[in-house]
């Protein structure tokens, strides 16, 4: 299948690489995102998830990411999970943690409870604000960094967007509130997923012009499912090379082409990403293994 996707090339034709972001090397660190399963009364679905991160496990990831849902729901599901992935997993776990609807004391006692559990890091977000809610606190994810960074001894990753935030009003404003973040203390920056390698270059070129120099982790998204990935990319600003979308809208109902075509066009763009020199690998897992695993053998 990769033989049929050489024309990828012209996706993918920027050489200046901007060398002095990364450190050189030819393997990545690898992380993953997790998330709480829905209607898990019996816990039946979380045990297949840690099942799933068992099978990830030999691929010697750096952290796990574990998301929760707008306005911190599922959040005591969070820490569930986070703390199987820490003493039975013996992985280091990232909780997400947004300051949306939340005081400063939801937001210190959670801080302090996750440190009680030993946890180091954490990605510090804005997020979602859910319909009939406001923010209260604390009204940027500036602030929520400012605030960790004062009180607790933790390193905190932040999200940044190669093709611009949602309700950024430009790329510009988007860079300079990303680069706020950073000047508050963020360690490290997350891209939302993309496809268009591109746009990342692109983005980390910017970042290093207005002085952000922690690394810039590229997201990836391996593509199974046809529906999933329009009804993602609905939410968020994010480019599809039209050769791949072509051959995607073209088989779109045959779910094993789509998912041999998601992962080749996935391990294709983590090749280039690796011949950059990118320090890490981040992937977007949905909780399923598998892609993932083909993916990490096929590049690694």
């Amino acid at each position: 299948m990769v033989e049929q996707l050489k024309n990828l090339n012209d996706i993918y034709s920027k050489e200046d690489y901007i060398e002095n972001m990364f450190f050189t090397q030819r393997r990545p660190i690898i992380s993953y995102e997790v998330f709480p399963p829905k209607n898990d009364q019996n816990g039946d679905k979380l045990n297949n998830l840690i099942q799933e991160l068992t099978v990830l496990k030999k691929y010697n990831p750096s952290l796990v990411s574990v998301t929760y849902g707008a306005g911190g729901s599922n959040r005591e599901q969070s820490v569930d999970i986070i703390q199987r992935i820490k003493d039975e997993l013996k992985l280091n776990p990232m909780p997400h943690f947004t300051c949306v609807s939340c005081s400063e004391k939801d937001i210190k006692d959670y801080l302090t409870n996750i440190e009680r559990l030993g946890i180091k890091n954490i990605l510090a977000l804005r997020g979602d604000i859910p319909d009939g809610e406001f923010c209260r606190d604390f009204l940027h994810a500036s602030e929520l960094v400012e605030f960790i960074k004062d009180g607790h001894d933790l390193s905190v990753a932040v999200a940044g967007y190669p093709e611009t935030h949602n309700e950024s009003c430009s790329f510009e404003d988007d860079i300079k509130w990303l680069k706020y973040k950073v000047d508050k203390g963020a360690d490290v920056i997350y891209t939302q997923l993309f496809f268009d390698n591109n746009k990342y270059f692109s983005f980390v070129e910017v970042c290093a012009d207005e002085g952000i120099n922690v690394p810039i982790i590229p997201g990836i998204l391996p593509v199974t499912n046809y529906n999933q990935l329009l009804k993602m990319t609905s939410l968020c600003k994010v480019t599809i090379p039209k050769v791949f979308i072509d051959k995607l809208e073209k088989h779109k109902d045959d779910r094993d082409y789509t998912r041999k075509l998601g992962i080749d066009f996935a391990s294709y763009q983590c090749r280039q990403l690796i011949d950059a020199g990118v320090k890490g690998l981040h992937f977007y897992t949905l909780n399923k293994s598998d892609a993932v695993c083909e993916i990490l053998e096929n590049i690694l």
